[in-house]
């Protein structure tokens, strides 16, 4: 068949596209009636003509068919369709041979409702928080002060604007990186998705905000669908939701690391209020140097209490205290010591009074003599000494030597 043809073994003859077409064809048609869930991204009415057209949309994915209805049909399942609304219609798949494509003939249409959506959503989130999307512990603080922030955001949106202007008016050196993005309708979540890679890649950007302005629930379902919670809970980079007002809670707002009220609050979330942290600084600069203050006011008059005691202020006092006392022990000592040879000088006398009374000497004084034999015997008795024999006489001033000349 050529290089557009249908592959075929060596074996077998190539089939012809017409071939290949009906094979499909009738594939197709033994599908049967289907339901198929889809949003709308495009109607065509065309005036006067009994068939319309829409372009069903796969929400998280970049896919579409080609959906024909009877104009009652339409009318009598969903009248106030319009582009960006979720249906469901029950549809059989056809394939068109000449042109090769793929579309819906459908014999109901049904508008999701309000309540319906919503328990679908309600469905979803408990299984992601089943899932563990939610869990508070792997959810990441945002720096201090970014890099760069990235901005995920409709072009020239308010969102936009408020997330600018005031992050700028808190820190005016702050960087953005901003990705404009459809916000709702079809192909919202495959550009969010597609964004999100993009900034979660940069190695500049801290944090990326999600933003947009309010809305009901139905334009809020972008940010609600299973594709984008799981592409923002995969995300390496903090991630801060601020979709709609503070009352509105897409599913993305609990997959997020930072939940925002506001777009505006998203912007104080991500970076620091200039002002606030010089006032912080000037305060606690103020604090330091109150601090500083009074522990130098508190050691001076410290210091000065201890150079007014006698001590400091008179120094000399203490060894002037110390030469009296040892002064005064002096003087004791003295005293003492001529009190002890005082009495040591009257004993001494006493005694020596007492040995004169008793000496020789002094009872010779008196007019007593001794007489001793030529060998120093003192007679004491006349029969000690006989006629003849020398004597020696001491008296109190010499000696006198005598011979006994009769008894």
């Amino acid at each position: 068949m050529g290089d557009g043809g249908v592959a075929a073994s060596s074996s077998e003859e190539p089939w012809p596209v017409r071939v290949v077409s009906q094979k499909i064809g009738a594939w197709v048609a033994r599908l049967g009636w289907v339901w198929v869930d889809g949003q709308v991204a495009q109607i065509s009415r065309r005036p006067g003509a009994s068939t319309v057209f829409l372009t069903l949309r796969d929400p998280s994915a970049e896919l579409s068919l080609t959906v024909t209805t009877n104009r009652d049909v339409l009318d009598s399942g969903a009248p106030e369709l319009r582009e960006g609304a979720r249906i469901v219609v029950h549809a059989k798949p056809e394939f068109y041979a000449a042109r090769g494509t793929l579309s819906l003939r459908a014999d109901e249409i049904r508008q999701v409702g309000l309540g319906e959506l919503l328990a679908r959503l309600e469905k979803l989130k408990k299984l992601l928080a089943a899932e563990g999307l939610f869990d508070r512990a792997r959810k990441r603080r945002p720096p201090f002060l970014p890099q760069r922030v990235g901005l995920i955001t409709g072009r020239a949106s308010a969102a936009e604007r408020d997330v600018l202007t005031n992050a700028r008016r808190r820190w005016p050196a702050v960087e953005f990186r901003t990705v404009n993005v459809a916000v709702q309708g079809p192909g919202a979540v495959p550009q969010i998705i597609d964004a999100l890679k993009v900034l979660d890649s940069d190695p500049s950007v801290d944090v990326i905000i999600l933003a947009r302005g309010g809305g009901g629930i139905e334009d809020l379902l972008p940010f609600s669908d299973e594709a984008l919670c799981r592409a923002v809970h995969a995300c390496r980079t903090p991630v801060v939701s601020a979709i709609g007002h503070e009352t509105d809670a897409p599913l993305v707002d609990y997959v997020a690391d930072v939940r925002a009220s506001t777009p505006t609050d998203a912007a104080k979330r991500v970076v620091p209020d200039l002002a606030e942290e010089i006032r912080l600084i000037n305060q606690a600069r103020h604090r330091l140097h109150r601090a500083v203050h009074n522990l130098v006011d508190r050691e001076t008059h410290r210091i000065d209490a201890l150079r007014s005691r006698p001590v400091l202020a008179r120094p000399q006092v203490m060894v002037e205290q110390r030469a009296a006392d040892l002064a005064a022990l002096r003087q004791r000592a003295e005293r003492n010591l001529r009190h002890r040879l005082a009495a040591a000088d009257d004993d001494l006398r006493h005694t020596l009074a007492r040995l004169r009374a008793l000496s020789p000497a002094a009872t010779l004084d008196r007019g007593y003599a001794i007489v001793q034999r030529a060998d120093g015997h003192v007679v004491r008795a006349s029969d000690e000494v006989a006629k003849g024999d020398p004597l020696r006489v001491r008296l109190a001033d010499g000696d006198l030597a005598v011979t006994v000349n009769g008894s």
